[in-house]
């Protein structure tokens, strides 16, 4: 996600020359409401609908292998997507690309919303996420071009920063609301208007920018990342019905053949999606590895315990939406004390410190049962998980766009984003498998109970594997390495 300036980054320097606006003009407010409603949309569209999820797998007749790509079209395609669209808003001009990403974004939903089938809806969250990807990077691009310095800009980052650590929890509450009092496809239609709004709000007060220099698009390089991706979690995802007689080895197969044409391209074009330069440093790499692991685990035992809120305890939407605020309410109450230990001991020791109390906060979810208690068996579980969530998200966003080149900023950026997202799409399909495997197909309230009980034991597995690569990828910073102090996350 991105990344907000702080006084601690140079982006964030105040500036303190003559020219150097210290209040934002009228119109620097209506840019701002502009882009901060279409970054609301993105962030909101990660989780509104996770609620809703088994009211419309049942409207629309979806079975628990299919459900998932409810989730799995947003994430995947945002992600895929994202590497690209930054490079489109510099090439094309950020104006253009954020309002192409509105509209396309506006379409999906409605596309989404009034959907007859699976398909339909499944067809309308790859869409959304395709209008995200061009929508966020433009948007933050946007906001450097429109505030270049000062307290503005500071100010502009932060507006935008508290919609991103705070959008996942109002989606799930808001996506509670809505399938409680209203239908579950307000939870897609409720972009348009606000979408709508953004968009002539964008044509009147945004200004065209582009970058002054800029190199081909790197088209070889997008094509082969999003078959890839997609290829590889479609194979998992026909895992669930045997992996040799579903094709799924074959589809996993194409998917690391494009990843690693992806690779080549990357090294021999000029201008390319993602400068190798960028993953291969070690700090950087392990980072970004840890991210892929938080993401897979947060999608999974989110998605899954909302299940088991409503499908096994019987929660109505909005309860279940209530219920599972401890986890957001415990990363945003926990991520200022750790924002004070990085600069006394480093990102390295919440790294692999993070990754363990989230394993155990998922192991206490793990003991889930059909007649068990919310206060016993859930609520524990997600305050643990949201005390090493929060000690991840911190440094690991720190880390991995420390020591950055100036020329890769960007790319790396969307690389910390991208890897969250494709982590979480790639480790809901895999996981998924554990849960059609324990619950054997079944539909009884203890086959589903065993199911996300191995969901979980999953996700617990991979945060050891993030601890690991913490452990033993990562090398500790030098005192007083500009890594080892908090740049400022979202």
């Amino acid at each position: 996600m991105p990344t907000t300036p702080t006084p601690s980054s140079p982006a964030s320097t105040i500036s303190h020359t003559a020219s150097a606006r210290e209040r934002l003009s009228a119109r620097d407010k209506l840019v701002l409401t502009t882009l901060a409603a279409a970054q609301l949309l993105v962030i909101l569209d990660t989780t509104i609908v996770n609620i809703a999820i088994p009211q419309a797998a049942a409207a629309l007749q979806l079975g628990a292998d299919s459900r998932q790509w409810i989730i799995t079209a947003y994430a995947l395609t945002f992600g895929a997507v994202l590497l690209i669209g930054g490079r489109i808003a510099d090439y094309w001009g950020r104006k253009r690309t954020f309002m192409l990403g509105l509209v396309v974004f506006t379409i999906a939903s409605a596309l989404a919303g009034l959907a007859v089938d699976g398909s339909m809806l499944i067809g309308g969250r790859v869409l959304q996420g395709a209008g995200a990807a061009l929508m966020a990077p433009a948007a933050l691009s946007l906001v450097s071009v429109t505030f270049p310095s000062g307290r503005t800009r500071n100010l502009a980052f932060g507006v935008l920063g508290g919609i991103t650590s705070s959008g996942a929890a109002v989606g799930i509450l808001l996506g509670g609301v809505l399938t409680e009092f209203a239908d579950w496809r307000w939870c897609l239609l409720v972009n348009i208007p606000v979408a709508l709004l953004a968009l002539v709000a964008a044509f009147i007060v945004l200004r065209e920018s582009r970058a002054e220099a800029h190199g081909r698009l790197d088209v070889g390089g997008a094509i082969t990342i999003a078959v890839g991706l997609g290829t590889l979690v479609y194979g998992f995802t026909l895992a669930e019905q045997g992996w040799m007689e579903s094709g799924a080895l074959v589809f996993i197969a194409i998917g690391v053949v494009f990843l690693a044409g992806f690779v080549l391209i990357e090294m021999k074009v000029a201008a390319p999606l993602l400068p190798l330069r960028v993953v291969l440093d070690r700090n950087r790499g392990g980072a970004l590895i840890v991210q892929a692991c938080a993401g897979a685990a947060m999608v999974s035992v989110s998605l899954y315990i909302t299940f088991h809120l409503q499908l096994v305890l019987g929660m109505p939407p909005l309860v279940a939406g209530l219920a599972t605020l401890p986890l957001a309410l415990t990363i945003g109450a926990a991520i200022p004390a750790l924002l004070r230990l990085i600069p006394r001991f480093g990102p390295k020791p919440l790294l692999v410190a993070g990754p363990l109390v989230a394993a155990a906060g998922i192991l206490l979810l793990a003991r889930v049962s059909v007649d068990g208690s919310y206060w016993a068996e859930v609520l524990p579980g997600l305050v643990v998980m949201g005390i090493g969530m929060a000690a991840i998200f911190v440094p690991a966003q720190n880390m991995a766009l420390s020591h950055v080149r100036p020329e890769d900023s960007g790319a790396a950026a969307a690389a910390a984003n991208a890897t969250n997202q494709i982590g979480g799409a790639i480790g809901l399909a895999v996981l998924t498998n554990l849960y059609v495997s324990a619950s054997r197909g079944g539909e009884t309230l203890s086959a589903m109970t065993d199911g996300y009980a191995a969901v979980f034991f999953g996700g617990a597995a991979v945060m050891l594997v993030a601890a690991a690569t913490a452990a033993f990828v990562i090398h500790k910073p030098r005192l007083g390495d500009p890594a080892e102090r908090p740049v400022g996350i979202h």
